[in-house]
């Protein structure tokens, strides 16, 4: 079981590195600290990352929402859409896109796929070279089942970049972010 953890934990490292090295995350905080509202879609493992990773950016202070929850407003012109797929080709967060295009507001995409149609819908990709469950000759070994590598990994990334994000952007303490946290539990 060590040794399994030790090639997972080895894994994430991997892809973590290299998607900083692949990515300008000065110009997602530009994204990001300029939107109104952030709108987080994903589906399946990725779509339970985004709902963490809302959960994060609303202690952080944003307005924040999770595509398909009832209580999801319209996105407009002055809204971000953070669509979070391995593949970049899910039929469902392609249509969100495009919706999103209509209504002129922005898109960041976190994929595998910089070549998938939400990433070229997208105003800002983020590459993340993990492994899906396609299995691309471009996407790197993996012990790990389907598209745990990418899932995974997404998860640091994007609670890394919030860390990030708002060391530029606000000067608020664990207290702050703690009086945020839900309190009907």
């Amino acid at each position: 079981m060590n040794n399994i953890t030790e090639r997972i934990l080895s894994e994430i490292t991997s892809v973590t590195e290299k998607t900083l090295e692949l990515n300008d995350f000065d110009e997602l905080v530009e994204f990001v600290s300029s939107a109104e509202r952030l709108f987080i879609a994903g589906e399946g493992r990725s779509g339970l990352v985004g709902k963490m990773i809302a959960m994060r950016f609303m202690h952080a202070g944003y307005h924040v929402y999770v595509t398909g929850e009832t209580i999801t407003p319209s996105i407009t012109e002055n809204d971000l859409l953070i669509v979070l797929s391995g593949s970049g080709t899910t039929k469902s967060l392609t249509e969100m896109a495009k919706t999103t295009s209509k209504s002129n507001a922005k898109i960041v995409s976190f994929t595998t796929n910089a070549d998938s149609e939400i990433a070229n819908l997208s105003h800002v990709t983020v590459r993340v070279p993990a492994a899906t469950k396609y299995r691309r000759k471009e996407e790197p070994e993996t012990i790990q089942p389907l598209g745990n590598q990418f899932d995974q990994s997404l998860h640091i990334i994007l609670d890394a970049f919030i860390i990030y994000l708002t060391s530029k952007t606000a000067n608020e303490d664990h207290q702050t972010w703690k009086d945020r946290h839900a309190n009907l539990e």
